[in-house]
């Protein structure tokens, strides 16, 4: 097993990788809370229950958890307040107490609404990430971000969170439809960018066997960008500096996402698309050289085709980037490269600029 240590002092927490995990959950699980969570309410979502809730329960219940299942629809565009309102009552009806776990099993829909519910309900129950999908395996799971979406803006009302655990099983993915994992693929691409530039090397020469699902590359993968997002997150928990470079891409990625409204995109690959436009940025402003943004888009373009963009107006995306909750006094921000593995924060981007990467980006 591989062991991700996220230090945050009181609110530290592991995270742990190895294949067949999801059957030490309850084990894990009482030992990360102790003997006085009585219950555990699993969060997951019709298809991911299908496949996996059985499992989790079953180990649950071996280590005296009581335990109760609540189902959301499968997708973005149930990450809302009427679905938390559902999971409140939930709760409410069946007495959880603060000392009782929230387990979210399932991708980044499941997690940013599981979590919201514990940050909220009581002012704060424990939770506990058991993420599915590569993307949550690698990003969303870990770091204490939860949200829910608005029509007018991904993830406007959230809280800070952290899990009291992550238990990761890569095996998991074997379930995953391909689209699903290539939207991970993207995600990971994200992380080389920002950080490392031999794991954005090791995923461009080892993309087929990512897409293989082969374990060790997997896991490999895995445990690198938790390790990169650990070390984010410790440094600045609550966005205020350094976390921001984990937003590369997003920018735009939100703003595609919101005006689809979450139905377009898969989040890895709206991303995709902000990864191709961020690079643009940099660029035009000459931050970025040429050759870096080709291997960029080459990266990206190897993961598999993006789901058309070219008919969506950029004025409806550009008036979404300025909904988003990075801007500040009225101005948006960017995360740009300068080279692979290294990126800054910008501000002041030349609103032509972003017009003339978003079309060239998008086609």
């Amino acid at each position: 097993m591989q062991t991700v240590d996220v230090k945050l002092g009181s609110r530290s927490y592991q995270v742990q990788i190895s294949s067949g995990l999801l059957d030490e959950v309850g084990s894990l699980a009482r030992g990360a809370l102790g003997e006085n969570a009585r219950q555990a309410i699993v969060v997951s979502n019709v298809t991911v229950a299908s496949l996996y809730i059985q499992r989790a329960a079953s180990s649950l219940d071996r280590s005296k958890f009581k335990v109760s299942c609540f189902s959301i629809g499968d997708g973005e565009r149930f990450k809302n307040l009427g679905t938390a309102e559902a999971l409140f009552a939930f709760l409410i009806e069946r007495r959880v107490e603060r000392t009782d776990v929230i387990i979210a099993i399932g991708g980044g829909v499941v997690g940013d609404l599981a979590g919201f519910g514990a940050a909220t309900y009581m002012r704060g129950i424990r939770l506990i990430q058991v993420p599915t999908t590569l993307l949550a395996q690698i990003d969303s799971s870990v770091g204490g971000k939860t949200a829910v979406n608005h029509p007018l803006g991904k993830n406007l009302i959230g809280a800070f969170h952290q899990p009291s655990l992550v238990v990761i099983d890569p095996e998991v993915l074997h379930t995953l439809p391909a689209r699903q994992m290539r939207s991970g693929l993207y995600e990971a691409i994200k992380y080389g960018v920002i950080s490392d530039r031999r794991l954005f090397n090791r995923i461009a020469m080892n993309i087929d066997a990512l897409k293989k699902l082969e374990l060790g590359e997997l896991e490999h993968l895995i445990a690198r960008c938790c390790a990169i997002k650990a070390s984010v997150v410790r440094s600045d928990e609550r966005e205020s500096g350094l976390r921001k470079i984990l937003n590369f891409g997003h920018t735009v990625g939100h703003a595609l996402e919101a005006v689809t409204q979450y139905r377009r995109f898969l989040h890895g690959e709206a991303v995709g698309y902000g990864m191709r436009a961020a690079s643009r940025i940099a660029e035009r402003m000459g931050l970025l050289n040429a050759s870096h943004r080709e291997s960029i888009d080459k990266v990206i373009a190897s993961v598999g085709r993006l789901p058309s963009a070219n008919t969506l107006a950029l004025g409806d995306i550009i008036s979404a980037m300025y909904r988003d909750k990075k801007v500040v006094a009225g101005r948006t921000s960017f995360v740009l490269p300068v080279e692979i593995g290294k990126v800054v924060i910008r501000s002041n981007v030349p609103p032509q600029f972003i017009r003339a990467a978003l079309k060239q980006a998008l086609s």
